[in-house]
């Protein structure tokens, strides 16, 4: 009798063969993934989980300091805490999700050797332990944005709230697709993990993170635009905070970017798949 297999194994021998069914087979994986994230980060030190707090709390006091300050840059009249938040907790979630997908076949050619397991399961993993982080910076975001509101601070909150997942999957996705596009060019080109954390600090300046799209005008303007990080991070804060811009077009062409980027990288991320082993 011919035997019959519950699962079968075989190369794939397509490049638009992505199998994805076999990923939500794979979905406990997925959650194990997650879970170890998360647990294992801070598992060892002192604060534990509150680390996800010091983290955005330290850096919006620098920011506050050095470029509310000291460099004295506007923040069209939003209490600088609460403009300063609002843009780091959301560019911790791009810069997370980049971060860690973009080291995926380096840091984990060890088990890709040996275990079968469907490989793209491990960069969205990153990409949902980072949107549970960002979750719980969130709340602190919602903390201080309830105690300038206590206290006054008249902040005029837009009906593009409902809009806040979206700005957040286009996040996500434009992570994942750098991500993957960039850890499939390390298993040959190893120098790029070391420009990858410098780029994303220039980008984070090219974002306006640090100041309004207001104070840019000109030319400098027109090239900032081009980045589609730009209009998602002044779309979060107009939503919550009532100042910045809110730009279907710019929506639209980050939207159109993001798909176009997250093709790419998984296309690109299930041919390097199939022979990265031999190449790290």
């Amino acid at each position: 009798m011919k035997e019959e297999w519950d699962l079968v194994i075989k190369p794939q021998q397509k490049l638009l063969n992505l199998n994805l069914k076999e990923i939500w087979q794979y979905r406990d994986l997925l959650t194990l993934f997650v879970k170890r994230d998360i647990v294992t980060v801070y598992k060892q030190t002192v604060l534990g989980p509150i680390w996800f707090f010091v983290q955005p709390i330290m850096t919006m006091l620098v920011y506050v300091v050095v470029f509310g300050n000291v460099a004295g840059i506007s923040t069209d009249g939003i209490p600088k805490p609460l403009f300063y938040l609002s843009g780091i907790i959301i560019w911790n979630y791009f810069s997370e999700c980049f971060m860690q997908t973009s080291s995926t076949f380096s840091t984990n050619q060890d088990m890709f050797g040996k275990v079968y397991f469907p490989r793209l399961i491990m960069p969205l993993s990153k990409v949902v332990s980072g949107l549970v982080k960002f979750s719980i910076q969130f709340l602190l975001f919602l903390v201080v944005y309830i105690y300038f509101i206590i206290n006054g601070v008249v902040v005029s909150a837009s009906f593009s709230l409902l809009l806040v997942p979206f700005f957040m999957l286009l996040m996500a996705g434009l992570g994942l697709g750098f991500g993957l596009i960039f850890t499939s060019m390390t298993t040959k080109y190893r120098d790029l993990q070391f420009l990858i954390q410098f780029g994303v600090q220039l980008l984070m300046y090219a974002t306006p993170i640090i100041y309004p799209m207001s104070l840019i005008e000109g030319n400098l303007k027109t090239i900032i635009s081009l980045n589609p990080l730009a209009h998602i991070v002044e779309a979060f804060k107009y939503s919550f905070l009532g100042q910045g811009e809110l730009s279907l077009y710019g929506l639209g062409y980050a939207t159109v970017f993001t798909i176009i980027i997250l093709i790419a990288g998984v296309l690109i991320f299930n041919k390097t798949e199939r022979s990265f082993v031999d190449t790290v």
